[in-house]
């Protein structure tokens, strides 16, 4: 049985991916399509989006908010819903918490 991999954010750190994977499912889960995301959890969205590989591409600008949406068009049949950065642009993106928890080299 391999180690538990432990997930460090600027905000908190988590003992295992699976209580990542929980707490960011359960937050997105809480709010229904178009709400905005309340300040307390968009500082821990703002900790876990640093951990994409594209996180340069998808701040841009600068972050706004966040939001729940609709996922994308080409998302796996599954999406219901996702978070979205708007920017302070106006423009916006998606992305997923799961993929923010996937394995890194620092990890």
């Amino acid at each position: 049985m391999g180690k538990a991999r432990s997930v460090v954010l600027s905000t908190r750190t988590f003992q295992k991916v699976g209580d990542a994977t929980a707490f960011f499912k359960d937050m997105l889960h809480r709010y229904a399509i178009g709400d905005r995301i309340s300040h307390a959890d968009a500082i821990e969205l703002t900790a876990l989006i640093q951990r994409h590989e594209e996180v340069t591409e998808k701040i841009g600008v600068g972050i706004s908010h966040f939001e729940v949406r609709l996922p994308p068009v080409d998302s796996p049949p599954f999406s219901k819903k996702c978070f979205w950065i708007v920017r302070v642009d106006g423009e916006s993106i998606d992305f997923s918490y799961k993929h923010c928890l996937e394995a890194r080299p620092y990890d």
